[in-house]
């Protein structure tokens, strides 16, 4: 039984950690949703459905709190930005509610909460 439990709980892990970060070879196109090199992209729903919205490297102010357009909230989102990039259940990027932080390379395809803001760090 001990061997049983071991092995799914290694399933289980194995299955999570496919879900944060591409496979081999990905290029961020097909069933991880596109998503280029120094972009942060989030889609309005579940499993990179919906419109893309991208936001460039080049244009974000670091550690500063971007939010998404009124009314508006994220899913899912690919953070190919080469930085760590925090998302937040806050539109002011308030730590009240939820948030996490996703390294470089994280695809999340369905986030535990609504994203309505973001920051990307300097490293």
């Amino acid at each position: 039984m001990r061997a049983i439990r071991v092995s799914a709980v290694a399933l289980a892990a194995l299955g999570l950690a496919a879900l944060s970060v591409p496979t081999a070879g990905a290029t961020g196109a097909g069933r991880l949703g596109p998503c280029g090199a120094g972009q942060l992209c989030v889609w309005p729903s579940a499993e990179f459905r919906g419109e893309r919205q991208v936001s460039e490297l080049a244009g974000i102010d670091i550690e500063s709190c971007v939010t998404l357009p009124a009314g508006t909230s994220a899913a899912s989102l690919a953070n190919r930005t080469g930085r760590p990039v925090t998302t937040y259940q806050s539109a002011t990027c308030a730590e009240t509610g939820e948030f996490a932080t996703y390294p470089s390379g994280t695809w999340v395809p369905e986030s535990p909460y609504a994203v309505r803001a973001y920051k990307v760090w300097e490293r």
